[in-house]
């Protein structure tokens, strides 16, 4: 048993089942992201973990105690929306302290816990402003402030960092892992961005159509996904698949090229590799025609074709490499331990 609990959790509006038979246990303290993209349940399982959607079946548990049916403000959840949803009439030091204000607590002890909480935040010298006057930055820390504020059992973050800009959202994902280390605090976060959930997560759920697809450590996930969808949705640029014959020890290519591998497993599969595990040279087995360079200054995006069956393939190559009239084509490897087999009609890794 974990510190939150969630056994067989589905969602049904009517007769679709939007969420199908989630189970996660998270532990105390634990960080934990569900990324998938718009749509996939992610948003739904954490409004049924803070009580605004009813469960349809299953089991939803903090500290060993059932929450299916507990109002939302029983369950000593705090939430961070997108949104952030502050009072705009109100301060900012008044939207950090209204909810302890609504369940009675003191001013003197309100008035600690926000001078406590406004340094952590460093946002000492905002507490007279109103939300219109921060930026987004200032918003997202005030929303924090509300929810750490009440001591929770439990934070939930709901896309917080979507509305930033680019260089803001890095600041921002240092700075809540870095206060959530702090507080050791369980926590559930929901993005659609790959990049927030690996540099984040302790562990994450890679969701998809109201399925988790993986469960497991950023690393063990990038390695070692466990389906198709989950390879190429986690690392950028997605894992390249092609079609594949696997006889014992290697994969036949559909244009005759192939490739070693330690599996056993013999029949059809996609085989996927990364983008950043190609290895270019000049006995490569991989022929590819080039299209298109992305310079990115670290690192070059080689994007074209493998010849004979026009499959799309994307190379990552340190340092910068352009594509000329001259120059349009490269051979490449990939080493055996950093190939991945798939099954073709299922999407379940082979092992």
């Amino acid at each position: 048993m974990g510190f939150l609990d969630i056994n067989n959790a589905t969602k049904s509006y009517g007769s679709v089942e939007v969420l199908h038979r989630v189970d996660i246990t998270v532990q105390e303290g634990e960080f934990l992201v569900l990324v998938g993209p718009s749509g996939c349940g992610k948003s739904t399982l954490l409004n049924m973990i803070a009580g605004l959607e009813e469960i349809s079946s299953g089991e939803i548990a903090i500290k060993g105690q059932v929450m299916n049916g507990v109002h939302p403000s029983k369950r000593n959840i705090a939430m961070v929306f997108q949104s952030y949803a502050l009072y705009p009439n109100m301060t900012v030091g008044q939207n950090i302290t209204f909810g302890l204000e609504m369940h009675g607590i003191p001013k003197p002890e309100r008035d600690q816990a926000l001078e406590k909480v406004s340094a952590m935040l460093q946002i000492n010298q905002l507490l007279d402003r109103k939300p219109g006057q921060l930026s987004g930055g200032q918003r997202q820390r005030v929303a924090m402030g509300r929810a750490i504020v009440r001591e929770p059992d439990v934070f939930l973050f709901d896309e917080p960092l979507s509305n930033l800009d680019a260089k803001l959202c890095v600041q921002m994902r240092l700075e809540n892992r870095e206060l959530q280390a702090k507080l050791d605090v369980t926590s559930l976060y929901v993005t659609h961005d790959q990049v927030e959930a690996m540099t984040m997560a302790d562990r994450m759920i890679v969701m998809n159509e109201g399925h988790a697809e993986q469960i497991g450590t950023p690393l063990e996930v990038y390695e070692r996904p466990a389906t198709l969808f989950a390879a190429q949705f986690i690392g950028s640029p997605s894992m390249n698949v092609l079609e594949a014959e696997a006889t014992e020890g290697r994969v036949e290519l559909r244009n005759g090229a192939s490739l070693p591998i330690s599996s056993a497993y013999r029949g059809p599969a996609l085989v996927g590799f990364r983008p950043e595990h190609m290895i270019t040279g000049p006995s490569g087995p991989l022929e590819i025609e080039l299209h298109l360079s992305e310079p990115l200054g670290a690192n070059t995006l080689l994007h074209g074709r493998l010849g004979g069956t026009g499959e799309a393939l994307t190379c990552s190559l340190p340092g910068v490499h352009r594509v000329n009239g001259e120059d349009r084509n490269i051979t490449a490897s990939v080493a055996q331990e950093n190939l991945h087999l798939f099954d073709p009609s299922s999407g379940h890794r082979i092992d």
